[in-house]
């Protein structure tokens, strides 16, 4: 079934006609346009349809696999009036504004409804084509990391190590797939705490979260490594948090229910007394964003299925003294899981 037969199953679901579709990643998904801040689609019983302005004539006819009409509004509006008249129209409620809205009913004689995840569900299960640009953005980062390791060591600022891997990335075609995190001592304390002027002391442990974005696809990985020899708490700490991490990345397959591999982890961190210092939930799904779903926490009712990708990275973070998180990026497969960060988990 293509993405536009499972949603229109989804519409029909949720009781809509048609959908007007205004979340970027999910413009993308339906069209393959690589700007989709700057367009919408709407998508009906009989076609589906790329709005975008006049900037990306050329861009949209070689890109969408819609057919685009170039519009600003209220001319975008207006061209579509015709085909939801008396139509319920589903809307996306997390993505189109207030301002937004208001311009829908002014222009259309259509029932509007609020709607949620309906194409966020499609995108759950990724295409070969979608695993393997996450795959290689990965390996790109994996690359690039492996590069920049050497200067993670004592006397070094946060920010130069940041800035090489963004350099890396960039070099290598990539885009920086989210700010990069670089916490050392006790700033890794904080779980997105993004490079700062701090210089690495001697030690430490230096936690580092970073990706790449390559064809509009994300990687996501974190490592924590020691700038010399750690103290024995906090490679008790690190001992600890790789226990947990390598436990949940073993127990990823299909039909794995997400909660509980949140659960395990969050087990194994608790019997170390680190119960409370895991301050977030297990991962989450990377794609077109770099945080979507199935959710890897507690409460979840995501079931794991093939085709998915997601990370899975438990942490402890003592406030004033350090913390530390590992993670992978995991493909669930037919027959268990892969795991696609191949940059070793270094032992402190």
């Amino acid at each position: 079934m293509s993405q536009l037969e499972g949603l229109r199953a989804a519409m029909s679901r949720a009781g809509v006609d048609a959908m007007w579709v205004s979340g970027p990643a999910n413009v993308r998904a339906l069209t393959g346009f690589s700007s989709p801040a700057d367009g919408k689609v709407l998508v009906t019983a009989e076609g589906a349809t790329l709005y975008t302005d006049a900037r990306y004539t050329v861009q949209a006819r070689e890109e969408s696999r819609l057919p685009p009409v170039i519009a600003r509004p209220p001319e975008t509006y207006e061209h579509a009036a015709s085909p939801v008249r008396d139509l319920r129209v589903g809307f996306e409620a997390e993505y189109l504004t207030v301002a937004g809205f208001e311009e829908l009913r002014a222009h259309w004689d259509a029932t509007l409804v609020p709607t949620r995840g309906l194409v966020e569900a499609l995108r759950l299960v990724k295409t070969p084509g979608e695993v393997q640009a996450i795959r290689d953005a990965q390996d790109l980062a994996d690359r690039v990391f492996g590069e920049v390791r050497p200067m993670i060591r004592a006397g070094v600022r946060e920010l130069d190590v940041a800035l090489e891997l963004e350099l890396g990335l960039r070099r290598a075609g990539a885009e920086v797939g989210f700010d990069v995190i670089v916490a050392s001592g006790p700033r890794g304390a904080m779980p997105h705490g993004v490079a700062s002027e701090r210089v690495i002391g001697d030690g430490e442990l230096v936690t580092v979260d970073f990706g790449a974005r390559l064809r509009g696809y994300h990687s996501d990985m974190t490592r924590t490594v020691a700038a010399g020899t750690p103290g024995e708490e906090m490679r008790r700490v690190y001992n600890a948090v790789l226990e947990a991490e390598e436990a949940a990345v073993a127990a990823v397959r299909p039909g794995a229910r997400a909660a509980d591999l949140d659960a395990l982890a969050r087990e194994i961190l608790e019997r170390h007394g680190l119960g409370e210092a895991f301050a977030h939930s297990l991962g989450h799904g990377v794609g077109l964003n770099i945080h979507e779903g199935p959710g890897l926490r507690n409460g979840s009712e995501d079931v794991l299925e093939p085709g998915m990708v997601v990370t899975v990275e438990p942490g402890a973070y003592l406030p004033g003294v350090g913390g530390v998180r590992i993670e992978d990026l995991v493909l669930v497969t037919e027959g268990g899981s892969e795991v696609l960060s191949r940059t070793p988990k270094e032992r402190v």
